[in-house]
């Protein structure tokens, strides 16, 4: 029976693994319909690129911070419990490589392609794994911390601000570092528009991460005997209560209709495990209409060009997700409890300036040493052709 169990954790860590790795191909298919048809390529290319890279720099390093884990010994020892360590760390990578995933949908159409992997190594190699392993490991006392004052730890269950808050404030500061796309904003004031490419492309890569995000939060319990029907409700109902709000607040874009669930599941991650169904449905609700108010805001009157609206989408509704944990989380709103709104505060908090300092301590870096930014001249011919030699349609280019 202890066999089966450790079997039937490792599968179900496996499967939770695999589908958070497909949520990989929904970042990719999100930019790449909603960027212009001459960066397409360089979408599809970026976040496989990404998340390999991804892969060395967590596997050698990244891990190894966060949880003091490596795996420098023989094939037999790593095959120990079924390779439930194995299958822990492939599930725990996939969160890990949703940073660079994330950056890449705000600072698309105009950054370089290299630069943009390294900065890929060194944020899933260090500036990630720090934050991670200060929240899910206990690492340099903070959450001790948290119990023995509030008497709660900072609760994220699955990742609203340890992986999401941290990408989209991450991506913040690469974004104003990279500067607008040239032509966004005219000297006038006026914006000029960049429309999606493709509608059906950008939904497809919205439904691709709504339904691996699923994975991404019931598989946070790495067990089967810890797996929960409530997480798997509450994921529901934060992404339905995103969509319609993002369908009323957006009127009727379908850009903000297949963000919306988005923006509700960042938000329910934290305390998919605690809330009432009905305190998800209000925490999607927020979210849903805060990403399309700060992506309208951010986009037109503060004149950022954060292309996917990562900041507003990970960054705000992260941040509002460990905040919401603390709220409907409580016994008072119907939920588990053993929650303090002032503990989800600080942790939310800490991840902002950890996510904050190290996107622009790297891309500050990267910015004036190598450079992030594409040439004029290259960022009008698109980055398909100036870095990838070759269009998303050549046959329809080559026929003119």
């Amino acid at each position: 029976m202890d066999a089966f169990k450790t079997s039937s954790d490792m599968v179900f860590v496996l499967l939770g693994a695999i589908m958070v790795l497909a949520m990989h191909a929904g970042f990719a298919f999100l930019e790449l319909g909603t960027v212009r048809r001459k960066n397409q390529v360089n979408a599809l290319a970026k976040i496989l690129s990404d998340f390999s890279v991804s892969t060395i720099a967590y596997f050698f390093i990244g891990y190894g911070i966060a949880y003091g884990v490596h795996f420098m010994s023989g094939a037999d020892v790593l095959a120990q419990k079924s390779g439930y360590d194995l299958a822990k760390f492939f599930f725990l990578l996939t969160f890990a490589a949703a940073i660079p995933a994330i950056v890449s949908g705000g600072i698309a159409e105009r950054a370089r392609f290299y630069p943009q992997l390294m900065a890929t190594f060194v944020l899933v190699g260090f500036i990630y794994p720090f934050f991670e392993g200060i929240v899910w490991n206990g690492n340099l006392g903070l959450q001790d911390w948290l119990q023995t004052t509030f008497g709660a730890k900072f609760h994220d269950f699955a990742g609203s601000v340890v992986v999401h808050a941290m990408g989209g404030w991450v991506a913040l500061p690469a974004v104003l570092l990279l500067g607008a796309r040239r032509g966004r904003y005219r000297h006038d004031g006026m914006v000029s528009a960049h429309p999606p490419s493709s509608i059906p492309f950008l939904s497809l890569g919205a439904w691709i991460l709504t339904i691996g995000w699923f994975g991404f939060n019931v598989m946070s319990a790495q067990s089967v005997a810890a797996a929960s029907g409530l997480v798997a409700v509450n994921s529901l109902m934060a992404l339905v209560g995103g969509t319609l709000a993002a369908l009323a607040v957006g009127k009727n874009d379908p850009g903000f209709i297949h963000n919306g669930p988005l923006a509700g599941l960042v938000a329910v991650c934290a305390g998919s495990d605690l809330m009432h169904p009905i305190g998800a449905l209000a925490t999607g609700a927020v979210a849903g209409g805060m990403f399309v108010w700060m992506f309208t805001v951010t986009q037109n009157k503060w004149k950022i060009d954060d292309v996917l609206g990562v900041w507003p989408l990970h960054g705000l509704c992260g941040a509002w997700g460990g905040i919401a944990a603390g709220i409907f989380g409580s016994r008072a709103l119907g939920g588990v409890g053993g929650i303090n709104v002032w503990s989800q505060l600080i942790g939310t908090l800490s991840g902002i300036a950890v996510a904050l300092a190290g996107g622009a301590l790297v891309y500050g870096i990267l910015r004036y040493s190598v450079g992030i930014r594409l040439e004029p001249e290259q960022e009008f011919e698109g980055a398909d052709l100036s870095i990838h030699k070759i269009s998303a349609s050549p046959e329809y280019e080559t026929s003119w």
